[in-house]
């Protein structure tokens, strides 16, 4: 188990009177790649800046490898930070931006050449050094951008939504790169942003955050397969979110229909919201089915058939199958009783946006 790299202890912070960040505690270990992910205005790149020193909190500390930074400038933390705009200076070639940051320390001119050559090589545009920032595609702007970080060998890398501003195929190019690039360096990655698949695909911890609070922290996979609550449900990949009642352990009543599930603890007649993948949905002959209803709406996504189901009592169910189900079908929905996540109701508006720090 690596140690812990960055502790945030108790951060809140307000702008205009408006509370962005509530009581937050985090822990980020050495050598990890953690993806605060959520809606805009949810706090996650206030958390960055606070990270970085360009925001002070109003309340708690900031903890680097031990000792408190809270109120260290940004140039004297042991990290860097890669914006969504680059940041590059127009008016110097690649290797004189490589080098900023270097020059700046005082480094000679045979280490800071030494580190322009590796930092391109490490990106992959080993020969750019005298081309201008003009000439390059927003890629490689932002590989240059990487490289400026890098060379510095910060113990922490920020990296603010930086592959927000680049085409689809291109994000998944650099993706890749980025995840090369961390377990090449052994540096610790902080990464920012609002897409989940980017988060899915990347990062070994997910950070969810809303309204100012951690939702539920976890690996991709425990975000997806076992969110916390319906926010997280919701916001990362696609759910079914019901009303249900727990008719007991293992047993869930959903619009009048009993499911088999395998959650505990909820107690009896328990009004529960009920989360359901739409590829965890299987689609089987009416008499097979536990619920019935009538194919509503029909895509072809390549991979697999969106499709929507409506039942009785006109809830459009969201699935996901390779097999495909023609508009006016009745079909039957089985879900294995694996596949059913149980979440406590929400009591208030409060609770809902606190989640589990309640």
């Amino acid at each position: 188990m690596h140690p812990s790299l960055i502790d945030l202890v108790h951060i809140s912070k307000s702008f205009d009177g408006e509370l962005v960040l509530d009581d937050l505690n985090l822990s980020v270990r050495e050598n990890s790649f953690v993806t605060l992910l959520g809606p805009s205005g949810c706090g996650k790149t206030t958390t960055l800046r606070i990270i970085g020193g360009f925001e002070r909190p109003d309340a708690g500390s900031v903890i680097f490898n031990g000792e408190n930074i809270t109120d260290m400038p940004p140039n004297r933390r042991q990290l860097n930070t890669v914006f969504q705009k680059y940041a590059l200076f127009s008016h110097m070639n690649i290797a004189e931006n490589i080098a900023f940051g270097l020059k700046i320390k005082g480094k000679s001119k045979d280490y800071i050449q030494d580190k322009i050559q590796y930092a391109l090589k490490l990106v992959n545009l080993s020969g750019f050094e005298n081309r201008s920032v003009d000439s390059l595609s927003g890629g490689q702007q932002q590989r240059i951008a990487i490289a400026r970080a890098i060379v510095n060998e910060p113990k922490l890398l920020l990296l603010d939504e930086p592959l927000g501003a680049l085409d689809l195929k291109l994000r998944q190019d650099m993706q890749y790169e980025l995840i090369r690039l961390k377990n090449e360096l052994g540096i610790t990655f902080i990464y920012v942003t609002h897409d989940q698949e980017e988060a899915l695909t990347m990062s070994d911890t997910i950070v969810v955050m809303n309204q100012g609070y951690i939702q539920q922290m976890g690996t991709p996979e425990q975000i997806y397969n076992e969110p916390e609550n319906a926010f997280v449900a919701d916001f990362i990949g696609e759910s079914n979110i019901v009303d249900g009642t727990m008719l007991h352990d293992e047993l869930v009543e959903i619009f009048g229909a009993k499911f088999a599930c395998v959650d505990k603890g909820f107690g009896v007649n328990k009004p529960v919201d009920v989360v359901i993948r739409p590829e965890d949905i299987d689609l089987v002959k009416p008499s097979e089915g536990t619920l019935t209803g009538i194919v509503t709406h029909l895509i072809f996504k390549g991979v697999h058939y969106e499709m929507e189901v409506t039942t009785p009592n006109g809830y459009e169910w969201l699935v996901h199958s390779t097999d495909m189900f023609p508009v006016g079908q009745e079909v039957g929905i089985h879900v294995d009783p694996f596949d059913i996540q149980i979440m406590n109701k929400p009591e208030s508006e409060d609770e809902e946006a606190v989640g589990v720090n309640e």
